[in-house]
């Protein structure tokens, strides 16, 4: 039964809200004694004349309540319902079973493509801690909207052209060569992309950035040494990249980079002009802002090269012609969110109405403690680093605690990359982070691997469960008890936790919804015995250790991190 959905059909004829509005304003109380839901009659005291106390009182008074309600008292301005307990976990816990790791699922999307924008880095940098947020962002919103039955398609747009190209090319025929880029790849390419930025400031009269803007121009004319150098450059870097996108278990349905968009730009910029909105301003082409509140949006530059905005345009244009999508989302810092509403406004005065339905998801800011993270001057802590300091950490306390566990190094992995995956989106996204080593490999409290070991712990009693041959109908009324309940609710509230995560953008509102079960059910584990109990009791126990298992470890995958049978 949807309980939420049935107090609304209990109170539209009293209240005289529709459905929606019912269930979008019932709480959820954080003491068990004050209900199972609760319903504030602040918002009806305008319409119904009377205060809030008393419309509470006399709604209670009068409603008639379904078998699977307990009863509905009034509390000052709210109404509280109690559900019947036992109806209520057999209920939930059959939905569970019934649909086992796609419960929290549904087709609510079905027919409707979502588009994300996401990770998306310059590929001339190694992949560091500052890619953590649009990539597990990005890749979590992906999997959630595919669980919810949505068309989803990933979209890597690879910073593959522009500056720092020109900057990589010049240095690379300055203080490289062919042989020693093949010896040493990735780090060859940063340690002459930071030697570049180092000589430009000690030495201003070497002019290296006129150098870098004459082999940008070579690259976007068709230079044939030029673009022989930027595509080694582009193979060397991405096969770095797809590393990291492997141990984070991420794969995406569209690698089209800014070079794809290259020479679909020019159409942009006589659109534009056909529709009168280009201008000239010192040379450059712009679209003028200045009524929206905003500067001009640049299209051209003087000497007619293209920018950022050219680019998006254009790539909005293809991507709405091949994928008509119902929302295009795209997950970046919250410092281009000028640049985003900037060419969000240039669409829509080009006259495109599904301009609506892009989404620009912004994060916040990601520092060390030293200070911001720089690639320019080396200044950055690589993912892969990360990632294997944290599963060797981790490594050390499984020999510590379990040595003879059968292959620990694969676990380790598993809830070292975890550990830094869930630290990232147990955050609200719009708030800066301060990257610190200590605190992000921290394994205690509420983190990823305090949720795998919870799944871990769930999963074992179940394997020690399947050597009682006892076969007893579950007896529900032993899980109605405080610690079972509780539990119990936690786990009725994870799909709508998914859809809510769905709704605003923000994966950590899944995250938390986890750490609030796996709290339950340790509480739980702790509190009543499982395997102890007996007959019908111990069957209706185990039932809510294995629906407890099931919305684990769908969390952790919505999530992109491993759930470990064994830790």
């Amino acid at each position: 039964m949807d309980y939420k959905s049935e107090i609304a059909k209990i109170l539209s004829e009293p209240t005289g809200m529709s459905g929606g509005d019912i269930t979008a304003s019932l709480e959820t109380p954080t003491n068990a004694a004050l209900g199972d839901f609760a319903f504030p009659c602040h918002k009806l005291a305008k319409t119904l004349r009377k205060a809030p106390n008393i419309i509470a009182a006399d709604i209670a008074a009068s409603v008639k309540l379904p078998d699977a309600f307990a009863k509905v008292e009034a509390a000052g301005p709210y109404l509280n319902f109690f559900v019947d307990k036992e109806k209520f976990a057999r209920g939930i816990v059959n939905n569970v079973l019934k649909h086992g790791y796609g419960f929290g699922g549904s087709d609510e999307g079905k027919g409707k493509t979502i588009v994300i924008d996401y990770s998306s880095p310059n590929i001339t940098h190694e992949f560091h801690v500052g890619h953590l947020y649009s990539t597990t962002i990005g890749a979590a919103l992906y999997r959630i909207y595919k669980f919810l039955g949505y068309t989803t398609v990933g979209v890597n747009y690879l910073g593959d052209w522009g500056t720092q190209f020109g900057k990589l090319v010049c240095a690379f025929k300055m203080w490289s060569s062919p042989e020693q880029l093949d010896k040493d790849g990735i780090n060859e390419l940063t340690r002459v992309y930071v030697k570049f930025h180092a000589e430009d400031e000690a030495n201003p009269d070497m002019e290296l950035k006129k150098e870098a803007r004459k082999w940008l121009v070579k690259i976007e004319k068709g230079d044939a040494e030029a673009r022989d150098i930027w595509k080694r450059i582009c193979e060397i870097c991405l096969a770095n990249m797809e590393i990291t996108y492997k141990r984070l278990g991420i794969t995406f349905d569209s690698y089209r980079g800014e070079s794809y968009y290259n020479d679909k730009m020019d159409a942009v910029a006589e659109e534009l002009r056909e529709k009168e909105l280009l201008k000239e301003s010192e040379g450059a082409q712009i679209v003028e802002l200045e009524e929206f509140n905003m500067p001009p949006c640049l299209i051209l530059r003087s000497d007619g090269g293209t920018l950022y905005p050219t680019r998006d345009i254009a790539t909005a244009l293809d991507r709405i012609r091949n994928y008509s999508f119902y929302k295009s989302l795209y997950v970046t810092d919250v410092r281009q969110s000028l640049h985003f509403s900037q060419f969000f406004k240039v669409l829509e005065l080009m006259g495109y109405e599904w301009v609506k339905d892009m989404v620009h998801i912004p994060y916040g800011l990601l520092s060390l403690e030293t200070g911001a993270l720089s690639s320019r001057k080396g200044n950055v802590i690589l993912l892969e680093d990360l990632f294997n300091e944290s599963a060797k950490r981790i490594l050390d306390i499984i020999n510590e605690k379990n040595a003879d566990l059968p292959d620990k190094e694969a676990i380790a992995e598993d809830v070292g990359v975890g550990a830094v995956v869930f630290g990232v989106l147990y955050t609200s996204r719009i708030k800066d982070l301060v990257f610190v080593w200590e605190r992000a490999l921290n394994f205690d409290g509420e983190t990823g691997p305090y949720v795998q070991y919870t799944h871990a712990r769930a999963s074992s009693v179940l394997i020690k469960s399947e050597n009682i041959q006892e076969n007893h109908e579950p007896d529900y009324s032993a899980i109605t008890d405080e610690e079972s309940f509780e539990l119990i609710k936690a786990i009725n509230i994870f799909p709508e936790k998914i859809r809510e995560a769905a709704e605003k953008y923000e994966p950590f509102i899944l995250s938390r919804s986890l750490v609030h079960v796996a709290q339950a059910f340790n509480k739980f584990y702790h509190e009543k015995p499982i395997l102890q109990s007996e007959g019908g009791v111990r069957a209706a126990r185990l039932e809510l250790v294995k629906c407890s298992k099931y919305v684990l470890k769908t969390g952790l995958a919505l999530l992109g991190i491993k759930a470990p049978e064994k830790m």
